[in-house]
């Protein structure tokens, strides 16, 4: 195989499974592609732009090797394609296991869960602020935990965390190749000097935490657009 698809085919066997058992009648997540789509949207501006701008300023960049050659604003087409693929399958997952089965016990650990988060996030921020993924993951981490505990008042960051330990397990794969696991030079390249250099395997840290973030952030704008769809109504 021609290794320019390699980032593309990461991509598509990352979403293609989620998105066609998502018109399984048990699970019909279909009803939901519209809501998905606005929260996938809103919280990819901010982190493509995030994105953009660590690219233009060293922080990581892209093996050209790995990926088709089409480039938007210094992102590879493959890179945009993440913020839909990965998402998706993760608020698929999410979906399925909240409906068949019940994971509210876990949101008894929310306090625990955001003040320990937020005290980790915040300590690394001050210690590590010469660092520019280190730095600006923490505190993202930082404030979308204590937005959606205090203000947004979100009861469900307990359950969403417990999913994301189960998509640990894809996560590794997924980002494993993207940062050199089974192939001959890493996708994405990280500047040593802006990051904790502590890897899971071959994955910075960061990669887990900026993950989290993501997912929380584009659950609870999923929750809010589907809830304008009584007839559809996404729960939990």
């Amino acid at each position: 195989m021609d290794k320019s698809y390699t980032y593309l085919f990461v991509n598509f066997f990352a979403f293609i499974v989620c998105f066609l058992f998502s018109f399984d009648k048990r699970i019909q997540f279909y009803k939901h592609f519209g809501s998905f789509l606005k929260a996938a949207a809103i919280v990819g501006i901010p982190f493509i732009l995030w994105d953009v701008c660590f690219t233009q300023m060293g922080v990581w960049w892209f093996n050209y090797d790995y990926v088709i050659g089409i480039h938007f604003l210094g992102l590879p087409l493959e890179e945009w394609l993440f913020f839909i693929c990965i998402p998706f399958s993760c608020l698929f997952t999410y979906y399925c296991l909240n409906r068949f089965f019940d994971l509210t016990w876990a949101n008894a650990f929310n306090n625990m869960i955001v003040f320990g988060s937020s005290i980790i996030t915040l300590v690394i921020a001050l210690l590590h602020y010469d660092k520019w993924y280190t730095l600006v993951t923490a505190v993202t981490t930082f404030c979308t935990l204590i937005y959606l505990h205090f203000i947004a008042k979100a009861d469900w960051i307990g359950q969403a965390s417990l999913v994301f330990l189960i998509l640990m397990l894809g996560f590794f794969p997924v980002n494993g190749v993207l940062t050199g696991t089974g192939i001959e030079e890493p996708i994405v390249n990280y500047n040593p000097n802006e990051f904790l250099n502590i890897r899971m395997l071959t994955i910075p840290i960061e990669d887990a935490v900026y993950g989290y973030t993501q997912f929380l952030l584009t659950l609870y704008f999923f929750k809010i657009f589907d809830k304008k769809q009584p007839s559809v109504g996404f729960q939990n």
